[in-house]
């Protein structure tokens, strides 16, 4: 499985403003979207999440997102190497994602930008 890179996970309160501050230190513009009445911006190696409490609190036990080349290819190595697969893979805004448990008891989230069917 290759690891392309790491995304850093954040809950914050206002998002407007951590946006701002996020994409000058990251010197990229967010892309922004919902997802289970979340509202999501991604700026270079974070991913900024602001919600409702109750969503963000699951949010929260994933400790990162890992960028795969394929995530059906994650799912097999993470499954022969002993974690559990906790949700997935199922289609995303941005390509396809899966949550997993890993031996230790760590979560993370593993995504691809391939869209479903290619």
């Amino acid at each position: 499985m290759e690891i392309l890179g790491t995304t850093l996970r954040i809950c914050v309160e206002d998002l407007e403003s951590s946006v701002a501050f996020y994409e000058r230190l990251a010197g990229g513009t967010a892309m922004r979207f919902e997802r289970g009445g979340v509202s999501v911006a991604a700026i270079g190696c974070f991913l900024l999440m602001s919600g409702p409490e109750h969503e963000l609190e699951v949010l929260r036990k994933v400790s990162a997102t890992i960028a795969v080349k394929d995530v059906d290819e994650a799912y097999m190595v993470l499954n022969a190497s002993g974690a559990r697969v906790i949700a997935g893979p199922v289609p995303t805004p941005a390509g396809r994602n899966l949550i997993a448990m890993h031996p230790d008891g760590s979560v993370f989230e593993y995504v691809d930008r391939r869209v479903s069917g290619t």
